[in-house]
């Protein structure tokens, strides 16, 4: 799904020029803070036994806390992809008027 994602958004960067990925800095200030909190919120679900990942979908690396890489990515390319479809948005608007 990480790679549909990928697929399904990163183009904007490259077509419709969005420019996300040129302002790294301000795209850390945003992610990183609630990426933290919903990986700690895993980490939490994950101890007390709320959820778990199904071993035979993850790819079996493990960052901090026992989480699957999977979800460390997860938290890193949505948000980003949600920053360029955002961005998309804005500036074809503005090139419709609307």
């Amino acid at each position: 799904m990480i790679i549909f994602t990928v697929i399904g958004s990163f183009w904007l960067e490259v077509f419709l020029k969005v420019g996300v990925l040129k302002q790294a800095k301000r795209m850390l200030l945003s992610i990183a803070p609630v990426a933290f909190l919903f990986i700690a919120w895993d980490k939490y679900a994950i101890t007390h036994g709320h959820w778990l990942f199904d071993k035979d979908q993850i790819v079996g690396i493990y960052g901090p806390w026992c989480i699957p890489l999977e979800e460390y990515l997860f938290f890193i390319v949505v948000p980003i992809a949600a920053l360029m479809t955002i961005e998309a948005v804005r500036k074809t608007k503005v090139h419709w008027k609307i």
